[in-house]
């Protein structure tokens, strides 16, 4: 039977701090999940802002109702947010369960919650975190909207596990506004720069470039390939599971699972690496290496550094690029074709086509700017006598 616990008072007192005005301090107790007390205490504020007793007692007032509100914790209930991440880690991020998230997805939850929100909330008790004061300190983290988005998307699920489990009745993360548009555009390849990238690579480059231009297949979905996950009679590529550090999983997304079209050109170019590679038996990897002896693929990573970025520089490409690179150049490439939007969408297998719209159709490329500069030359008609050319690469 959970003990009973009388109504708290709590005490307040004042805080010594080397750097900086002093403190009040409300500490209480609380049950934890073995039964016994568990001394715990907050700021309240400075004494520049509660500048005697009588006024940090009554800052103190909602926190003291808020203490005595907490169920005793004999159920193992968490009131941190670091016991809730505890929490959640072994109902979500495990590596049983695999069903729900790829390897990839649940070890980039582990580093923010790592990196960020175990740091900066860990010890605050679920009640005390407060929208207002999350959106303040997301604005002071200096990273890319996109990191800063993917840290409060965390936070979110974090509180709506709580509340699925009732240990909390509201998500504060939910009224935290945050923008997930990209401060940067990302890099992607025109045609001209994809030719001269291809003629330069040796056979198992090439076609790992080729494959992934062409098919928008993610880097862990392309080395996750088997020969059996290759048709070559309905000229169809299988994706059925995704590889990150070596770890097999499952796609990142449900819309990541369906087929893939695969042009007959790209099939005769996968026949010729499939003749000149050490491992072309069903069951292999596409893209086997050797020196695992077939067990693993190649380490992506690797191979851009060693032979796909220096190929890159010698024919004269300046631009920041990675395996992502190819995938954004194929959603453009296809946009400046004139596909509709839900046909790159279902060739990139987004989930959505807000997404597709987004990351993928932002680049000035080649297209764009010889269509605007028709519009400017239907209203200026003497617009194409002077030019100024566009500058690319670095500068000397």
């Amino acid at each position: 039977m959970p003990k009973r616990t009388r109504y708290q008072q709590g005490s307040v007192q004042r805080d010594k701090r080397r750097n900086g005005p002093d403190v009040w301090i409300f500490r209480w107790r609380e049950l934890g999940p073995n039964g016994k007390s568990i001394q715990r205490n907050t700021v309240i504020g400075s004494v520049a802002d509660l500048p005697n007793r009588a006024s940090a007692l009554k800052a103190a007032e909602a926190l003291r109702i808020d203490a005595n509100q907490q169920t005793p914790r004999t159920d193992g209930r968490p009131s941190t947010v670091a016991e809730l991440i505890e929490h959640y880690r072994l109902k979500e991020l495990t590596e049983n369960d695999q069903g729900r998230k790829a390897h990839s997805t649940r070890a980039g939850y582990q580093c923010y919650l790592n990196g960020w929100i175990l740091p900066r909330w860990g010890n605050h008790r679920l009640q005390q975190v407060k929208s207002v004061a999350v959106e303040e300190w997301l604005g002071s983290i200096k990273r890319a909207r996109g990191t800063k988005a993917k840290i409060r998307n965390i936070m979110s699920a974090l509180f709506s596990h709580a509340m699925r489990y009732e240990w909390t009745d509201k998500n504060p993360i939910k009224l935290v506004r945050q923008s997930a548009k990209r401060e940067r555009i990302p890099d992607v390849l025109e045609l001209h720069e994809l030719q001269a990238l291809l003629e330069r690579l040796a056979v198992r480059e090439r076609t790992l470039v080729l494959l992934d231009a062409a098919t928008g297949l993610r880097v862990s979905e392309l080395l996750a390939l088997r020969w059996d996950d290759i048709d070559f009679e309905s000229l169809e590529i299988r994706v059925t599971e995704s590889i990150w550090h070596q770890v097999l999983g499952v796609c990142k997304t449900e819309a990541s699972a369906k087929p893939v079209p695969m042009d007959s050109y790209m099939a005769e170019d996968l026949l010729r690496w499939r003749k000149a590679c050490a491992y072309p038996m069903e069951g292999d990897w596409v893209f086997a290496s050797p020196r695992m002896k077939g067990k693993q693929p190649y380490w992506p990573d690797n191979l851009m550094k060693r032979y796909i970025k220096p190929a890159a520089k010698k024919v004269g490409i300046h631009k920041n690029i990675g395996w992502h690179t190819f995938r954004h150049s194929f959603g453009t490439i296809l946009k400046a074709n004139g596909e509709d939007v839900k046909t790159v969408q279902e060739l990139l297998r987004h989930a959505n086509s807000r997404i597709t719209l987004d990351v993928y159709t932002q680049a000035v490329t080649s297209h764009k700017r010889a269509a605007q500069s028709k519009v400017v030359q239907m209203i200026v008609p003497n617009a194409g006598t002077t030019k100024v050319q566009a500058q690319t690469g670095t500068e000397a």
